[in-house]
């Protein structure tokens, strides 16, 4: 059988427990998301304006990749080189192999030169990489809305500057 006392702490827990979650804060709608704006207009919304590096390209420091084998941001100025066809590509002109130790520019890594489809390597850059601004990007001078404290772990030592994708891609496939 349970003794009063037992009943009693039980209650007050339970009790206790009921009113701690009843409380609950709210918050207006301008304090919601990182705009700090009302949800329903964009009439008075607006957005910080970017500032990208107008450094010019072989004079710029690069930038530490994110993680292992990302895309690395653009540190240069790229006005004038925008947008990227397969016609015009000025990006090849610095970062082809052949032409990149020269120039002291980042070389394109082997898996611009590999077909995925076909599991080939080329001695051509892939058709399907000449848009380079699908997956590189200019740096932002901005300050960050959110602090970031992501830490990348790179598994080789020149990781955070070198791409080995080509010789990682089927990595714990079996």
């Amino acid at each position: 059988m349970v003794s009063t006392k037992t009943l009693i702490a039980a209650s007050l827990l339970g009790a206790f427990i009921a009113t701690g979650c009843a409380v609950s804060s709210t918050y207006t709608e301008e304090e919601l998301g990182l705009r700090k704006t009302d949800l329903y207009t964009e009439k008075t919304t607006v957005g910080e304006t970017t500032s990208y590096s107008t450094v010019a390209a072989g004079e710029s420091k690069v930038i530490q990749r994110a993680f292992e084998n990302a895309p690395p941001m653009i540190p240069h100025d790229v006005e004038g080189m925008l947008p990227i066809t397969r016609e015009n590509n000025s990006c090849t002109g610095c970062h082809m192999p052949e032409v990149a130790e020269a120039v002291k520019a980042t070389p394109m890594p082997k898996s611009h030169f590999f077909d995925m489809r076909t599991q080939k390597a080329l001695t051509h850059m892939s058709e399907a990489r000449y848009n380079c601004s699908a997956c590189h990007a200019p740096q932002s001078a901005n300050e960050p809305l959110v602090v970031n404290e992501f830490k990348p772990d790179y598994r080789k030592e020149n990781g955070a500057s070198r791409s080995n994708l080509i010789d990682t891609l089927n990595e714990g496939v079996k």
